[in-house]
């Protein structure tokens, strides 16, 4: 898995002119890597329960998520296409990382993303 997440990921990150237009080769090339990093992102978290938990937070979280999926979504326009892209990987979070957490608070590792989605 950390080699796939460390030698397979590949997101460019073009200006937001070039990637508004959705027909351009540029944004379809871009959009398909990220959701290809959704899918690995997915695929990391059900290890979740067999792996340490550290192991699979740092590799789904602090390195694709942080690393490579937050920027593509801070480089998104704000609108439907950003919503979607953030809900999909809400959704691969496994509801056992919140269980212990307090009202308002999350994960460190989900800090940035968490601000995001409060903006």
């Amino acid at each position: 898995m950390k080699k796939s997440v460390e030698e397979d990921v590949f997101i460019p990150l073009y200006p937001k002119s070039t990637v508004e237009d959705k027909s351009s080769l540029r944004s379809k090339f871009q959009e398909r890597r990220f959701w290809s990093a959704v899918k690995l992102l997915s695929n990391v978290v059900l290890w979740d329960g067999i792996v340490q938990e550290d192991k699979v937070r740092d590799l789904g979280l602090s390195k694709l998520l942080n690393r490579y999926l937050l920027l593509n979504i801070l480089n998104t326009p704000l609108g439907p296409d950003n919503i979607q892209k953030c809900n999909k990987v809400v959704a691969c979070l496994p509801e056992r990382w919140f269980q212990d957490l307090k009202g308002g608070s999350t994960l460190p590792e989900l800090r940035n993303f968490s601000q995001h989605l409060l903006q």
